[in-house]
């Protein structure tokens, strides 16, 4: 049975902080797009840190988008259907307004010391709710978790 919690399950933050790479999407309700990030979760907030260029085509219709959510999903390539593990999301995005250096860039940079070159926007994803299939723990399993707030 899979049944919502109310606080995020360690095997969902393990999964989550394993990669690196989420594939999100946004719409505006006219156009719809996708992207790669790199992010950083603080498991705290159930946040996800990313960094994204203003010119971009999904940060335009980001700001045509009057909900702020973006919807996102992070897996495990595998072949091996007992081992199919992955994670399936909605965000609330926004950018962070806060000084230069803060929580949320030093947290990015510890993990992509690298992209102190690029530059960039920093943005944040609220985590609003996930499911999390782990196929391990028995086909079909999902694990569901709902932000209360």
């Amino acid at each position: 049975m899979n049944e919502v919690q109310s606080s995020p399950d360690k095997r969902v933050t393990e999964f989550i902080n394993e990669h690196h790479l989420a594939a999100l999407a946004v719409t505006d309700g006219e156009q719809i797009w996708s992207w790669h990030a790199f992010y950083v979760l603080l498991e705290d907030e159930m946040t996800l840190v990313i960094t994204s260029e203003e010119k971009t085509r999904h940060i335009g219709i980001f700001k045509s988008c009057k909900s702020g959510i973006v919807t996102g999903a992070i897996g495990l390539e595998t072949e091996q259907i007992g081992l199919i593990r992955g994670v399936q999301f909605n965000a609330v995005m926004e950018i962070c307004s806060e000084s230069y250096i803060n929580r949320y860039r030093l947290s990015y940079l510890r993990r992509f010391p690298y992209a102190v070159l690029k530059g960039g926007d920093l943005w944040i994803l609220r985590l609003t709710e996930l499911k999390f299939t782990d196929n391990r723990l028995g086909f079909g399993k999902k694990i569901l978790w709902k932000r209360e707030d």
